[in-house]
C-alpha cells in the first residue's frame, strides 16, 4: 500500500519536511516514488508548497494521506477538489 507521509530533512533542530509517496513498509527517511512537495513549519506562517496535480493523481491510485498529511493538504484546499472524485466513483 501506499502511503504520503513527510520526511524529515534540514540540520539539527532545523527540520522541514518533504511530502513523498512512499511504500507504507519504508522507513520513515527511506526510498521514496515521488516527491509532491515540501513543508517548512519554521517559518511565519509555515510554507506549504505541494503539486496539486500529482497529489490528486496519487490519492486517486489510492495512496493513503497519514493524518498529518492529510491535515496539510486540506490546509492546501486538496482534499477538497478529491472528495467529489472519491463520491463518483
Amino acid at each position: 500500500m501506499l502511503k504520503i507521509r513527510l520526511r524529515r530533512m534540514g540540520a539539527r533542530g532545523q527540520p522541514s519536511y518533504r511530502m513523498v509517496i512512499v511504500d507504507s513498509r519504508a522507513p520513515r527517511d527511506g526510498a521514496s516514488v515521488e516527491i509532491i512537495g515540501h513543508y517548512n513549519p519554521r517559518t511565519e506562517p509555515p510554507t506549504i508548497s505541494i503539486k496539486e496535480e500529482r497529489a490528486l493523481y496519487w490519492l486517486k491510485q489510492g495512496a493513503q494521506p497519514t493524518d498529518t498529511t492529510a491535515r496539510l493538504l486540506g490546509t492546501a484546499g486538496i482534499m477538497e477538489k478529491f472528495k467529489p472524485v472519491k463520491e463518483k466513483s
